[in-house]
């Protein structure tokens, strides 16, 4: 599979994810600074002496060539969504790992004014087909801070599995957090890929 950022553009009906470009900071720190609020509280602090790439160029640079790397690696597989042509928030496959176990974990944000419309949802059944018919692996998990109501209606759209409550189990805001873990298979998504595409993808 070519890892390349100009070969993975993933569209579905409204949406279209691609790797984020260097290119791509002037909207990205555009849509990131007017989400500060909405989007940090339920974000990792930043390590100390840790540049935040909304606020530094080079930063931003330097995490998309982490991305680049990590595609090529297959430990992680980055994009950004858009609408329209206009950046509007971002979905990854991170923390992969292959082997016997064929997992990763998925993160997602959106910008605020762009929430509820179903963007996610899409994008997130995009990344599902993508990491098991494309990627080969064969679970997927989400974890959510159960007071994430705008995350976890997400999930609840597309009627994903909930596994369980882990206490502690992130770090969120400087606090660990409860999550909830939401996970599907790929025997699940066997049975389910074609409701999913034909609902949220196919136009």
């Amino acid at each position: 599979m070519d890892a390349s950022a100009e070969s993975l553009i993933l569209k579905g009906r409204h949406v279209a994810l691609r790797p984020l470009r260097e290119t791509d900071f002037d909207e990205w720190q555009k849509v990131r600074i007017n989400n500060h609020e909405w989007l940090t509280k339920w974000e990792p602090l930043r390590s100390p002496g840790q540049k935040d790439p909304a606020q530094d160029k080079s930063t931003f640079e330097m995490r998309c060539r982490s991305r680049e790397r990590e595609r090529q690696l297959g430990t992680g597989w980055g994009f950004g969504v858009f609408v329209d042509e206009s950046f509007v928030g971002e979905i990854n496959l991170n923390n992969v790992i292959q082997g016997a176990f064929q997992s990763a974990h998925v993160g997602y944000w959106i910008a605020a004014d762009r929430a509820g419309k179903g963007y996610i949802p899409e994008s997130l059944v995009l990344l599902m087909q993508f990491a098991f018919e494309k990627v080969g692996l064969h679970r997927l998990q989400i974890s959510i801070v159960p007071r994430n109501s705008a995350s976890r209606r997400v999930v609840e759209k597309l009627n994903l599995r909930c596994e369980g409550l882990s206490e502690k189990y992130l770090e969120i805001a400087g606090v660990w957090e409860d999550h909830l873990r939401f996970a599907i298979t790929a025997e699940e998504w066997v049975r389910r890929a074609d409701d999913l595409i034909e609902s949220w993808i196919r136009s």
